[in-house]
């Protein structure tokens, strides 16, 4: 029976619908952000100030908050010559090729394989159902063939998977910001450091000048006989004990100023940084409410984006339970004759189709599931713990300030009555009311409070760039709504 070709449309025509109807389908679960535990306000107190909304921390370049162009520099050069970021703008790229690649199976396959040869076939050949004896025969064979190919995502399985590599990719993209921040947040701790060690340098060498005078008074004194010996070894004492502190920490300096250099890509034994005394503040800071923390922390969008990669694999592993089909076609034209290539008796094609399924796998795909389901659950619960990570980080930051800036003020008040215990024990020592050994002991008083003030203020620095670092150093999420790979002509149509 001969089917009309109206009807043979319409079969075919029912078979395609049918079949894209399918292709629509995704398995797999819907992916939706896992909640995490959140405060509803961070726990500070006097004399904590909520900065401004001017006082935000700038976006990109979140240093700029401390006015420091030294710092600025390296940032620059950070930014530029870091080997720890090239290798993670390096990733980046890795990652948006792979989901390129991923991304290019959307499209049917399509190639082209022409080739040209003579032969000669020998006359003893075997028949080959030929009658009669055969003979040398000597033959051109040029062909031009294509063929073309299109696996049908019936079940979502390759939309799936180009999902996981978006997220992979989005992840990556994350991460370098993270990377980005964690480095130049190091930077700028390790510079403040380096500076608090230079007050540290400066407050000892003006120790050393003065007890280097103090010891010629009493020297003076002593020769002349109203200051004993034990005056001379006290002081002598103390100003060779405050010069080995002043040269143990310049080697301590020493180690900061490598680490800079490793920092900003420099060898260590041509980087140097001039001594100059800490005389900045910590900026005022706006936090902002807790649940900001989830879009401004580039870690925890990391950490979002590879929950989706392991949703998005769940799917992958259910739709390995149905069956695939794929499509496939090739064509051309063959002839002995390069002058009847073109001729339609010329032309040879072929279309077709394959259907595949697995029937028995003896509990691999059933496992394949379990186990991208266990994935899905780690990776919830690394997002949760980065959440929870994030709000310890930034309590601990504002509370260090809060605590940082008390010790500072009462710091100071220790600074002002050592200095006044030492100026009345020189004028009671003159006096000859007392012995120097209460002016050796108000000097070495002084001199411990006044590195304690200098710590403190350095401490205060440093602690300013970890909450800048813990708030996300002015990064957004939305930023990564940008990062997806779109398929292109060019890319489409090159090999």
């Amino acid at each position: 029976m001969v089917v009309p070709r109206r009807k043979t449309f319409l079969a075919l025509l029912s078979a395609a619908g049918f079949v894209f109807f399918l292709a629509g389908c995704t398995v797999g679960p819907k992916y939706e952000r896992a909640t995490a535990p959140a405060a509803a306000k961070w726990d500070v107190s006097e004399p904590w100030r909520k900065g401004e909304p001017k006082d935000g921390v700038p976006k990109g370049e979140w240093w700029s908050v401390f006015h420091d162009d030294q710092l600025n520099d390296l940032e620059k050069d950070a930014l530029g010559a870091n080997q720890t970021l090239q290798a993670a703008i390096g990733n980046y790229h890795q990652a948006r090729a792979a989901a390129a690649v991923q991304v290019a199976t959307l499209f049917p396959t399509f190639g082209v394989a022409p080739s040209a040869y003579r032969q000669r076939l020998s006359g003893n050949r075997p028949p080959s159902g030929a009658i009669g004896p055969l003979e040398p025969l000597t033959q051109n064979s040029i062909t031009l063939p294509f063929n073309a190919g299109y696996e049908v995502d019936l079940f979502g399985q390759r939309r799936r998977t180009i999902e996981a590599a978006e997220a992979s990719y989005q992840s990556s993209a994350a991460n370098l910001e993270n990377v980005r921040l964690v480095i130049t947040a190091e930077l700028a701790g390790d510079y403040y450091t380096l500076r608090q060690l230079d007050s540290e340098l400066g407050i000892l060498n003006r120790t050393v000048d003065t007890l280097r005078r103090g010891l010629e008074l009493v020297d003076s004194r002593h020769k002349g006989g109203v200051a004993s010996g034990l005056d001379v070894a006290q002081e002598e004492t103390l100003l060779q004990t405050t010069r080995t502190q002043a040269t143990l920490l310049l080697q301590q300096r020493k180690q900061f100023e490598d680490a800079i250099a490793v920092l900003v890509g420099r060898p260590a034994p041509d980087f140097h940084i001039p001594t100059k005394e800490l005389n900045a503040e910590p900026p005022p800071i706006d936090l902002g409410l807790p649940s900001d923390l989830l879009e401004r922390r580039p870690d925890i969008a990391e950490a979002e984006r590879q929950m989706a990669v392991a949703n998005a694999e769940i799917g992958v592993a259910k739709a390995a339970y149905y069956p695939s089909l794929n499509l496939f076609g090739n064509g051309g034209w063959q002839a002995a004759d390069i002058l009847k290539l073109a001729n339609v008796s010329s032309t040879f094609w072929a279309l077709g189709a394959n259907v595949a399924e697995s029937i028995f796998t003896g509990g691999a795909r059933r496992a394949q599931v379990e186990f991208a389901k266990s994935g899905y659950e780690v990776n919830v619960a690394n997002y949760r713990q980065s959440v929870l990570t994030a709000f310890q980080e930034v309590q601990d930051d504002v509370t260090g300030l809060t605590v940082l800036e008390q010790a500072r003020e009462t710091q100071q008040q220790a600074v002002d009555a050592a200095r006044r215990t030492l100026d009345l024990s020189l004028d009671r020592y003159r006096g000859g009311l007392v012995s120097y050994l209460d002016v050796v002991t108000a000097q070495q008083n002084l001199l411990i409070n006044e590195q304690e003030a200098a710590v403190i203020q350095g401490q205060r620095l440093v602690t300013s760039v970890l909450l800048v670092k813990a708030l996300g150093g002015g990064w957004d999420a939305s930023s990564l709504a940008v990062v997806q790979v779109k398929p292109k002509l060019k890319d489409i149509v090159a090999p």
